[in-house]
């Protein structure tokens, strides 16, 4: 027989008759398995902390928002977010899915070239494209994004000695009710500056404006502002066909939908809250054909999704270092995993839930990680039932910018794993080892 867990007792104000703000009390759910996986089975083989990621959900996701858009519209490309989740097996899962890739350095333009993207089917957004990264986009055909005058000059001159004529678009930044305003990148719509920036590059003959370009903001828990923002980018386009009679082949509105996480501060859940793909398509869709754009000349509409299409797909394991008693009386309770590895806990309430099956009784309680700093908390207070030292906790919904934005600091990190449609797990990128961070160093000879 298993000896019962002693859970030390613990004094609680109880307002008789009163639920939580939800109507509801509180109800400990655990997740113990991932697709089917037995999520200690994951711990045993691949270690803990571990990345895990869902190549059904991908495909899934990605075919919800394909569908909400082209039972819309004629013309619909995807490009898959690079910075979001640049992982090679994710970003091959999405360009198998029809996606091409929009990158925003030079590094991640190599990794698509590498992944088998064609140079036609990567768009190069971003501010700091060096004088290489534009050659080889001209070279490749790729569309150029342009961010600023100043790229706009370089790559007029860098067209004086090249054959070909690069394909370009602007970005253009705007009033779309969003605050804060969105003015850092592109040329903007209000004053004038983005129509002065297309006149100039429609007069610059070793020039080819193909599309228009927008990003208006990240987590944006509305539609409205994206039917505000094509309806702009529609009227570019019909002073374009007016005054030159050119028609641009594509608007391209970015991204920046939600994802069901919940935003720290935020009253109601995310899942709860969050637009659905078609909520945005209905708004997006209705404000180009409400333009005064041709009917034959309808621009392809490209979407450069990240976050809404990934994160449902990642999730984290972790395992529980130990408990203790702050000063003030309140309860933590420390993981192995931490802010360095889950960077989007500074703006989401990440959820976290025990993989075993546990106790009613939950605490508040201050989720932290294992760094040796003051802001490695993952969750400030959060209702949570008492774990013992290595019980495991899953974390899911990170599958967007947590590998990306992940550091190497004070520990490793972990291995990332991939279920495939079958149910097979593979290693997609290995856990760190000392030789990893050290092999790039070099030791002076004065120092050996």
């Amino acid at each position: 027989m298993e000896k019962r867990r002693y859970e030390s007792p613990v004094i609680t104000r109880i307002s008789a008759g009163v639920t939580d703000k939800f109507g509801m009390k509180p109800r400990i759910k655990n997740i113990s398995d991932i697709q089917d996986i037995k999520v200690t089975e994951l711990v045993e083989k691949y270690g803990s902390p571990v990345y895990v990621l869902s190549e059904q959900t991908i495909e899934d996701t990605f075919a919800e928002a394909k569908n909400a858009f082209t039972t819309r519209y004629p013309k619909v490309q995807f490009a898959w977010s690079y910075k979001t989740n640049y992982l090679n097996a994710v970003c091959k899962i999405f360009h198998a899915q029809g996606s091409w890739a929009e990158v925003v350095s030079g590094f991640e333009y190599a990794k698509a070239l590498q992944n088998g993207v064609s140079g036609e089917k990567i768009i190069f957004n971003g501010p700091t494209k060096s004088e290489d990264d534009l050659r080889l986009a001209i070279k490749n055909k790729s569309l150029i994004h342009i961010d600023h005058f100043d790229e706009l000059y370089t790559l007029i001159e860098i067209a004086k000695t090249t054959d070909t004529k690069p394909r370009v678009a602007i970005r253009v930044n705007m009033d779309t009710t969003i605050y804060p305003r969105w003015d850092r990148f592109g040329f903007n719509y209000e004053n004038g500056e983005a129509w002065t920036a297309i006149n100039r590059i429609m007069v610059e003959p070793t020039l080819d404006l193909v599309g228009l370009h927008t990003h208006i903001g990240t987590y944006v828990m509305s539609p409205v502002p994206y039917g505000i923002a094509a309806a702009k980018l529609a009227d570019l386009a019909v002073n374009i066909s007016k005054k030159f009679n050119h028609h641009i082949k594509y608007i391209d509105m970015g991204g920046g939908f939600a994802s069901k996480n919940t935003l720290k501060g935020a009253y109601l859940p995310g899942k709860d809250t969050c637009p659905m793909f078609d909520e945005y398509a209905e708004s997006i869709v209705n404000a180009i054909f409400n333009s005064a754009i041709e009917p034959q000349h309808l621009p392809i509409l490209i979407f450069e999704t990240g976050r809404a299409l990934v994160d449902d797909a990642g999730t984290a394991i972790a395992s529980v270092i130990a408990n203790k008693r702050m000063a003030d009386g309140r309860r933590a309770m420390i993981l192995n995993i931490g802010v360095n590895m889950l960077f989007t806990s500074f703006w989401y309430d990440l959820e976290i839930y025990p993989a075993q099956n546990v106790s009613s009784h939950a605490e508040d309680t201050t989720i932290y990680g294992p760094l040796c700093m003051n802001i490695d908390v993952l969750r400030a207070a959060v209702k949570f039932p008492h774990l013992q030292k290595d019980d495991i906790v899953v974390i899911p919904r990170i599958g967007a910018y947590n590998m990306t934005q992940w550091l190497q600091f004070i520990t490793m990190r972990p291995n990332v794993v991939l279920i495939d449609k079958q149910g097979v797990t593979h290693i997609v990128r290995e856990a760190e080892t000392v030789l990893t961070i050290t092999d790039s160093e070099r030791m002076p000879e004065y120092l050996k």
